[in-house]
């Protein structure tokens, strides 16, 4: 039996999603916790790997159960061997047919972006943090320039291995409340660091070293080297991917992270 599951987790411990030798991913306590459950080695496929610091709200995973349970044993039992940081959210049967990465026709992501002279200390590790001032409307008007189908190497890492930078954008927007500004992306697909890259050229648009037209230039260079560092993985989270309604599966895309902070 195929069972898809919803998981959160706070990255700031691990060395990202995938499975790595040393045992410290998100990926190696969400597979040991299923072992625990089915009695034997589990492999589970994502929806989209994160690097080490990034956090999930809604990562999906599939997984081929050697063994039937009830629901509740997927969400409370397997939630009884995660560490604190870690959670599933849901749990559901699901068609051998699906697969939480090629069946996803897009993803979300969203960056946290603490905007003061202080860095953070309550929220440190789940915030991103820039110290001077940001100009709100000219970070809305630079990303509204990367919504629809581009080349995004100018915002790709040297080591991307995706097949085309050629992706489509359905969502960029910043809004601010207080001293937050929150960064969304919704796209068909990202590239590695992409999100990173973006929020790293939009805060030098903030911050005034450079216009708003200068996301143009870059998506028309197509050059790493010209765009800003990449930015910190503190504040990012993956939200989770885009399905076809006819898989019916759950989406808690609360909004939990925009009543936080208002």
């Amino acid at each position: 039996m195929r069972v898809a599951l919803g998981v959160e987790y706070c990255g700031t411990a691990f060395h990202g999603w995938q499975s790595q030798p040393g045992g410290e991913t998100v990926q190696d306590a969400l597979e040991k916790a299923l072992a625990s459950i089915c009695g034997q080695p589990v492999s589970v496929i994502c929806a989209g790997r994160t690097d080490a610091g990034v956090h999930g709200t809604n990562q999906v995973v599939h997984f081929d159960a050697p063994v039937e349970r009830p629901v509740t044993a997927w969400v409370r039992g397997v939630n009884a061997h995660l560490p604190e940081t870690v959670a599933v959210r849901w749990a559901q049967p699901v068609s051998d047919e699906f697969h939480a990465r090629f069946s996803a026709r897009g993803r979300r992501y969203r960056y946290l972006l603490l905007n003061r002279p202080q860095r953070p200390g309550l929220w440190q590790g789940r915030l991103g943090w820039f110290h001077l001032p940001l100009d709100l409307a000219a970070m809305q008007d630079a990303a509204g320039r990367l919504l629809g189908e581009h080349d995004f190497s100018a915002f790709r890492a040297a080591g991307c291995q995706a097949k085309t930078p050629v992706k489509t954008m359905w969502r960029a927007d910043v809004r601010q409340f207080g001293n937050l500004f929150v960064f969304d992306f919704e796209a068909s697909a990202f590239l590695h660091h992409m999100v990173r890259n973006l929020v790293g050229s939009l805060v030098y648009v903030g911050k005034a070293n450079q216009s708003p037209a200068w996301i143009d230039a870059l998506l028309q260079a197509r050059d790493r080297t010209q765009s800003a560092p990449t930015f910190s993985p503190d504040g990012l989270y993956f939200r989770g991917p885009i399905y076809e309604p006819h898989w019916d599966l759950p989406d808690p895309d609360d909004d939990f992270l925009d009543g936080v902070f208002k």
